[in-house]
């Protein structure tokens, strides 16, 4: 019964920091997208793709080295690749609700825009969760992961120690 409760309290862990990561995320994603539509006369799918992009970098950053620092790291090219793929999908998800909205419906106003860019990051998110956690960012058994994180508390000292190594 124990086990079960520790494995939702990681679950209930990554999802916040996958939150937190996400949200900066989105305001990235959301700051880049209306820059790029004020300073530009591109279309605006085209400016929601762009900041999509900038998102996905940033975001990439923020879920390796901080949401899922303990996960499998042996090869990283097959992990960036497969964030790049299931990113991508995410991107299509996220602009394709925003190009139904805008040439599908003709709603297109800043407000509108706005609104289902953010629609279409929300259900693009959904998926991203899932295939972050089960395909790019595998978990490792947790003797090992609790070892990565030993290795890194000592590395750096503004990180604490996993409550395994405290001493009372």
């Amino acid at each position: 019964m124990e086990q079960r409760s520790s494995g939702l309290q990681r679950l209930v862990g990554e999802m916040a920091k996958f939150g937190a990561v996400g949200g900066a995320g989105v305001l990235v994603n959301l700051g880049v997208f209306n820059l790029v539509r004020h300073v530009s006369t591109l279309p605006v799918v085209r400016a929601s793709i762009i900041a999509t992009v900038v998102a996905i970098a940033f975001n990439y950053v923020g879920f390796r080295y901080w949401t899922y620092r303990d996960r499998d790291r042996s090869g990283r090219t097959k992990e960036l690749t497969l964030f790049l793929f299931f990113s991508a999908i995410g991107l299509v998800i996220e602009n394709g609700v925003l190009y139904l909205a805008t040439y599908g419906l003709g709603w297109d106003s800043p407000l509108e825009s706005n609104v289902f860019k953010f629609l279409g990051i929300g259900i693009a998110t959904l998926f991203r969760f899932w295939s972050y956690r089960t395909w790019v960012f595998r978990a490792l058994p947790a003797q090992e992961a609790e070892s990565i994180l030993a290795a890194e508390s000592r590395r750096s000292p503004s990180l604490p120690e996993p409550r395994a190594q405290r001493v009372p």
